[in-house]
C-alpha cells in the first residue's frame, strides 16, 4: 500500500527547508535587495558628490575660516574673530556696497518682471503671428549677449557723445545730456538699466512659456461674463504665473546682489563709490589690497543676503502650492 506525502514531507524529501518560506527570512532577504540597490545608488552619485563637495562645500568651509582672520594671502594669519564682520556695519565702503545691491534690485529685477509681464501679455494675443516670433527673437537677444559685451557697448551709448546724449539734443533737452556712468547721481540707475535690458528678455521668454499652459477656455468664460483685457490679467493671467514669476524674481535679485561683470565694465565702481557693489568690493579686497579675512567676510555675508532674500521665495511658492 503506497504511502501518502503530505505537502511537508514532501518539502523534506526535495530537500526544501520550511525556514525558506518564513516571514523571517523574507525580511531578511528584502533588506539584503534594499542594501545592494542602496549600494548601487551611492556608486552612481559618489562621483558627483565628490565634485560638488571639492569644489562647492569645502570653498565655502575655506572662506568661512578665513573670514575669522587677518590674512594677507601670503604671511602667517592672525585671529581677530569677528571683528571682520563688525566692520562691514561700521566701514561706508563696506555697507554702502551692500545697500548699492539692494538699489539694483529695482532695476534688476522689479522693472525687467514688470515689463516682462506685460509684454509676455501683448504677445499672447497674436502669439501664433511672425510679428510674434520676431518679437520674441529681438528681446530675447540681450540674454545671450555676453556681460561683458554689454557692458561695453552700453558705455559707448551713454558716453557724452553717446547715442542717448544724442537723441536728446535731437529732441530738444540738451540741458540733460551728460556723461551718464560718470555722474555720481545717475551712475547707479545707468547701470540698473543695462542690468534691466539684460534681464528683461528672460523675464518675458519665461512668462510667457507660462502663460501658454493657462486653460484657453477661462478666458473664453471671462469674455462671455463681460471681463475685459484688464480684468483677464489681473484675475486669470496673474494668478496662474505665480510660479513663473518666482522664479524670475529669484533669478534677477540673485543677478542683482551678485552682480560683477556690468559693473566692473562700465564703471568699475565709480565715480566714487557710487556704483561699488559687493562682488567688485571682494574682487578690490582679495587681490588689490590684500585683505582676505575681510574679503572672505564680506563675501560669506552676501550669500547670507542672498539666501536670506530667496528662502522666502521659495517658502511662499510651496505654501501656495500647497
Amino acid at each position: 500500500m503506497a504511502q501518502r506525502l503530505t505537502p511537508q514531507t514532501s518539502g523534506r524529501r526535495e530537500g526544501t527547508s520550511p525556514v525558506l518560506g518564513s516571514p523571517e527570512s523574507r525580511r531578511r532577504a528584502l533588506r539584503a535587495r534594499r542594501l545592494r540597490r542602496g549600494g548601487m545608488a551611492l556608486t552612481l552619485v559618489a562621483p558627483a558628490a565628490l565634485t560638488y563637495f571639492l569644489f562647492v562645500v569645502r570653498p565655502i568651509a575655506q572662506t568661512v575660516q578665513y573670514s575669522f582672520y587677518d590674512w594677507d594671502g601670503v604671511t602667517p594669519s592672525t585671529w581677530v574673530g569677528l571683528a571682520n564682520y563688525v566692520a562691514l556695519f561700521h566701514d561706508p565702503e563696506l555697507s554702502g556696497s551692500i545697500v548699492n545691491a539692494f538699489e539694483l534690485i529695482i532695476f534688476f529685477s522689479f522693472v525687467p518682471v514688470i515689463l516682462g509681464l506685460f509684454t509676455a501679455n501683448t504677445i499672447r494675443g497674436f502669439a501664433t503671428s511672425r510679428l510674434a516670433v520676431v518679437a520674441r527673437t529681438v528681446l530675447f537677444l540681450p540674454q545671450i549677449i555676453p556681460l561683458v559685451a554689454a557692458g561695453i557697448m552700453w558705455s559707448w551709448q551713454m558716453s557724452t557723445n553717446g547715442l542717448v546724449n544724442q537723441v536728446f539734443r535731437l529732441i530738444g533737452l540738451d540741458g540733460i545730456a551728460r556723461a551718464w556712468l560718470g555722474d555720481f547721481d545717475t551712475a547707479l540707475p545707468a547701470v540698473g538699466v543695462i542690468g534691466a535690458w539684460v534681464l528683461f528678455g528672460l523675464c518675458m521668454l519665461l512668462l510667457l512659456a507660462g502663460m501658454t499652459k493657462i486653460d484657453p477656455g477661462l478666458y473664453e468664460a471671462a469674455r462671455i461674463d463681460g471681463a475685459g483685457p484688464l480684468r483677464e490679467f489681473v484675475s486669470i493671467t496673474l494668478p496662474s504665473l505665480r510660479q513663473e514669476v518666482v522664479v524670475c524674481v529669484t533669478v534677477t535679485v540673485i543677478a542683482a546682489l551678485a552682480s560683477f561683470d556690468i559693473v566692473y565694465i562700465s564703471t568699475q565702481g565709480g565715480p566714487g563709490n557710487s556704483t561699488l557693489v559687493p562682488g567688485l568690493e571682494i574682487y578690490y579686497l582679495a587681490f588689490f589690497q590684500r585683505e582676505v579675512g575681510q574679503a572672505s567676510a564680506l563675501a560669506v555675508a552676501l550669500m547670507a543676503l542672498v539666501l536670506a532674500v530667496v528662502l522666502p521665495l521659495q517658502w511662499l511658492n510651496r505654501e501656495g502650492d500647497s
